[in-house]
């Protein structure tokens, strides 16, 4: 279960995909942007797990290697995310009106 985000990332990329393909078949997207956001959350904690049991083993060495690539990763990725699922979110509302 070490790398766990990995699944987690990899799954919230499908939802947030699966999110802007169904609002532009004009259908509803509720649940894939839930998923989405819901997935990109335990992607972020799942991560910061892995570097804590790192930090409970003393490795040093991985933390310095992995997390200040990883850490600028995910940062980008939670913020297309947020992108991407509030676009859907706007358009939603546009039409509506």
């Amino acid at each position: 279960m070490e790398k766990l985000w990995i699944v987690f990332g990899v799954l919230a990329m499908f939802a947030a995909v699966g999110n802007v393909s169904t609002i532009l078949t004009k259908r509803r997207a509720e649940g894939f942007r839930f998923a989405s956001l819901s997935l990109t959350a335990l992607t972020v904690c799942s991560f910061y797990s892995w570097d804590a049991m790192w930090v409970k083993a003393g490795d040093w060495a991985a933390l310095e290697d992995v997390t200040p690539c990883a850490a600028g990763l995910l940062l980008v990725l939670v913020v297309a995310s947020i992108f991407l699922n509030g676009i859907t979110l706007f358009v939603c509302k546009e039409k509506k009106k």
